[in-house]
């Protein structure tokens, strides 16, 4: 009888441990390359838009890259260091031309996109994120605000609502409703699955 006893001890447990683990949130998020300014040539009036996008967005395993642009004027194709460096749009290793381009980020490495417009590379439109380390993404520093000419297009963000992380300062996902009702059914499912092992229903 004490093995029974033991097996349904394991049972439950395993059952519960289960339950607490489907409860549990997971967070991957969506991030609007270059926010307002979406997908294109730097401005003269933000010349360092990929690099300052860059600074202010950590990134991890399962959140997404999306490039917004308009798919008559621009690309995004995904490159090797040597071809980001060099600006060189031969033998991509990906291929993005929709206008609404969205890159999973899957395993723990670099990644480097340009332009697969000949010339919008050389101007600054490249991002290259980067997981190894902290997680974060990076871009090259632009020269001087006065380096690319007013002639720079740029492109208006008409393609709907921007994904947005949640802020720092509000409250923890813990507090909210939804997760506290999600572990309220989960500890009810467990006495339930408990009561028929144990037999008390």
């Amino acid at each position: 009888m004490a093995d029974l006893c033991s097996s349904k001890r394991c049972l439950f447990l395993s059952a519960l441990q289960f339950l607490m683990l489907m409860a549990s949130p997971v967070f991957c998020y969506q991030y609007k390359v270059g926010d307002l300014d979406a997908w294109g040539i730097p401005t003269s009036a933000n010349p360092n838009v990929y690099a300052e996008w860059a600074k202010y967005h950590t990134l991890k395993i399962g959140d997404s890259l999306l490039f917004l642009y308009p798919p008559s004027q621009d690309s995004v194709i995904q490159v090797t260091d040597e071809s980001y460096n060099s600006c060189n749009l031969k033998d991509p290793i990906l291929y993005m031309n929709n206008g609404n381009s969205l890159f999973n980020i899957t395993p723990a490495e670099d990644f480097y996109f340009i332009s697969g417009e000949a010339g919008h590379c050389e101007k600054g439109q490249k991002l290259h994120v980067s997981l190894l380390g902290n997680g974060s993404a990076y871009s090259p520093s632009y020269g001087p605000s006065n380096s690319l000419p007013d002639s720079s297009p740029s492109y208006p963000t008409v393609f709907g609502s921007i994904p947005t992380a949640p802020s720092s300062s509000s409250s923890s996902s813990s507090s909210s409703p939804l997760y506290r009702f999600s572990i309220y059914v989960a500890s009810f499912i467990a006495l339930a699955i408990w009561a028929i092992i144990y037999g008390s229903i």
